[in-house]
């Protein structure tokens, strides 16, 4: 066989859904049909795009630098034949995005690329979560990727609305010659001597949700160190044991360190997508959302500490589960 665009798709559909039935579904397919394409895919490629699992798929190594390659290929044929606006004021403005430190923004900034090409994007950082509320309400920002936390849910006037993206847990990053490195998940309260590493306010709830669960735990953090900066140079810092930190449950661990679960979870965090009406059609909105919600699957699908927990959880029953909606 020779590779066609419909290849392509159907494998950035794969990718993008982490589930060969709800990519059918995208694609107005059937199940077994997308299955039967794929296995060709993989067969004339020679070699595994996806890992198979219970809750879905996610793209191996080698998946990932083809879903990459076909989102470009895809993205340069959608633009053929387009002809450049003739009127300058007609032409498309960029969407601009703001987004806190969320791991969200680069696979849905690329997924987007590829179902909206012709929509350009000017994106922006922004840590406070408060601060983005401001900026859309302003008009300064059409779109953002924020944070929010259970119970203290985002909050904006009627010409702004969000959406959920997912609601994880809080987890904890330690040396991995940590007396608790072992373990499979680490009370916060034998924390409760620890150096803390802890980014400022994000006006939303951090680190307040922090210092009441270290309360709830019996303690309050002796030493703190307030950090907001390159999650690389954090890694090294506890690596070197200068302290510990709670991370977020996607991050990819550096060497000599390790990623836990908190025992009980008491710290949830929930990542939103928000917009201003006015802004952003409909469509966009939509498309934002699906790209985003794809990216927060194929990270949390190449994260096996996430994916332990979430193996556990689903066997410990429903007290366990996420609160509230994604």
């Amino acid at each position: 066989m020779e590779l066609e665009l419909r290849h392509l798709r159907v494998v950035c559909a794969v990718a993008d859904a982490g589930s060969v039935g709800r990519a059918a579904a995208d694609l107005g397919y059937t199940q077994p049909a997308v299955s039967t394409q794929l296995r060709r895919i993989e067969a004339h490629l020679g070699e595994s795009l996806f890992v198979r699992g219970p809750s879905g798929v996610r793209p191996t190594p080698y998946g990932s630098q083809v879903v990459a390659q076909a989102r470009d290929v895809l993205a340069r044929a959608a633009a053929i034949g387009r002809r450049p606006a003739a009127d300058p004021a007609r032409t498309r403005r960029p969407l601009r995005v703001a987004a806190t430190n969320s791991p969200v923004l680069s696979g849905m900034a690329s997924r987007l690329r590829t179902r909206i090409p012709d929509l350009p994007l000017a994106v922006s950082s922004v840590y406070a979560s408060s601060r983005i509320v401001e900026l859309l309400e302003e008009g300064t920002v059409d779109a953002a990727v924020a944070a929010d936390y259970p119970g203290m849910e985002l909050g904006h006037s009627d010409a702004v609305t969000h959406r959920g993206i997912a609601t994880e847990p809080t987890f904890v990053a330690l040396p991995a010659r940590h007396r608790l490195s072992r373990r499979p998940q680490v009370p916060l309260a034998e924390l409760a001597h620890e150096a803390w590493f802890v980014t400022p306010d994000d006006g939303a709830g951090w680190p307040g949700v922090f210092y009441r669960a270290c309360e709830a735990a019996g303690f309050a953090p002796a030493t703190v160190h307030e950090f907001l900066g390159d999650q690389t140079q954090l890694q090294r810092m506890i690596a070197d044991g200068l302290g510990v930190s709670l991370v977020q449950a996607t991050l990819r661990p550096i060497p000599d360190i390790v990623i836990r679960p908190l025992a009980g979870t008491p710290l949830w965090c929930r990542y939103v997508l928000a917009w201003r009406r006015e802004a952003v059609p409909d469509d966009v909105a939509a498309a934002l959302h699906h790209c985003a919600t794809a990216a927060y699957r194929e990270l949390a699908g190449e994260s096996p500490h996430l994916k332990r927990w979430s193996e556990r959880t689903r066997t410990a029953g429903p007290a366990t589960t996420a609160p509230g909606p994604a």
